[in-house]
């Protein structure tokens, strides 16, 4: 199957899954959503908030499983209005500003716990 990856410094799986599994020279991260892991908030109200989080939980797992998120070949996007499309690639850019990765964005009805953002990825290992 794979090795599990866990790390306390990205948010714990919400249900049946794992925060990520590296399988070979891959690492496959699973949905982030913006929850701090310090406080445990989600800043609802906040797009450009949530969109630094998922990042950040995202490079966590990343680094827990020898990567990183500049090792990242595929990031799925998942937003709840593409009215958010503009910002979030913006803040998006910041974390990918070099040879980003193949990426698909799609606008989604709801997300889990009622976030405004959803990430995932695909990041190859050292």
């Amino acid at each position: 199957m794979g090795e599990v990856i866990h790390t306390v410094s990205a948010p714990a799986a919400v249900g049946p899954y794992s925060q990520g599994i590296k399988a070979g020279n891959l690492v496959f991260i699973s949905g982030q959503l913006g929850m701090n892991t310090k406080t445990g908030e989600i800043r609802y109200d906040c797009v450009e908030s949530q969109t630094r989080q998922v990042l950040e939980n995202l490079q966590a797992i990343a680094q827990a499983g020898g990567s990183s998120l500049e090792q990242a070949v595929k990031v799925t996007v998942y937003l709840t209005n593409m009215d958010y499309f503009e910002l979030v690639n913006k803040i998006y850019a910041e974390y990918f500003s070099e040879n980003p990765p193949a990426r698909v964005c799609v606008e989604v009805n709801r997300l889990p716990k009622g976030v405004l953002v959803e990430m995932d990825a695909i990041c190859v290992c050292n």
